[in-house]
């Protein structure tokens, strides 16, 4: 990826799965925020640790759902963190390797600012020929944190009949 300007904006989808964490969850999370935990692969870690910054929206699609959709938006309200759960010996996430001198995987804290009024469907997203190229279409594409760019982000959110920042 090219270098951040720092004042850029910049966009991304995160997939849970809704029996886990759903949108509702977040939306009734204190101050509608959680911390982003539980990211065991080495790339969506590195863009939470490395790219993605307080005020850069978040799509948040619900994945091994019926059917797969993104349910609402997003945005990152805390930069990269050390995850507390690879430290603790009863989490599911908890890493052996992992110390709190070199902690191994990092988090970013989200926050809910709409539900979609209709999710916006896989299959619905196949059909927007602006979203060809994006990551979440590509074959084979299981990475829980990912890139959208700009023009994806302006075409979701011109489906969903949205403005960015303020979400309405």
């Amino acid at each position: 990826m090219p270098a951040r300007n720092a004042s850029k904006i910049r966009y991304w989808l995160v997939k849970s799965e809704p029996d886990c964490f759903s949108f509702a969850d977040l939306m009734r999370a204190p101050k509608r925020t959680t911390g982003w935990d539980g990211v065991r692969n080495y790339q969506a870690r590195n863009f939470m640790r490395d790219d993605m910054r307080v005020g850069d929206g978040v799509l948040f699609y619900h994945s091994s759902a019926p059917p797969p959709a993104i349910a609402g938006i997003a945005e990152v309200a805390r930069a990269a963190y050390p995850d507390p759960t690879q430290f603790d010996t009863k989490s599911e996430y908890f890493d052996p390797k992992a110390s709190k001198d070199a902690p191994t995987w990092m988090q970013v804290d989200v926050r809910g600012v709409k539900p979609l009024a209709e999710p916006l469907t896989l299959d619905r997203l196949r059909k927007v020929p602006e979203l060809d190229g994006m990551e979440l279409l590509k074959k084979g594409s299981r990475l829980s944190v990912q890139p959208v760019t700009e023009g994806e982000w302006s075409a979701i959110m011109e489906l969903a009949g949205l403005a960015w920042p303020n979400g309405s």
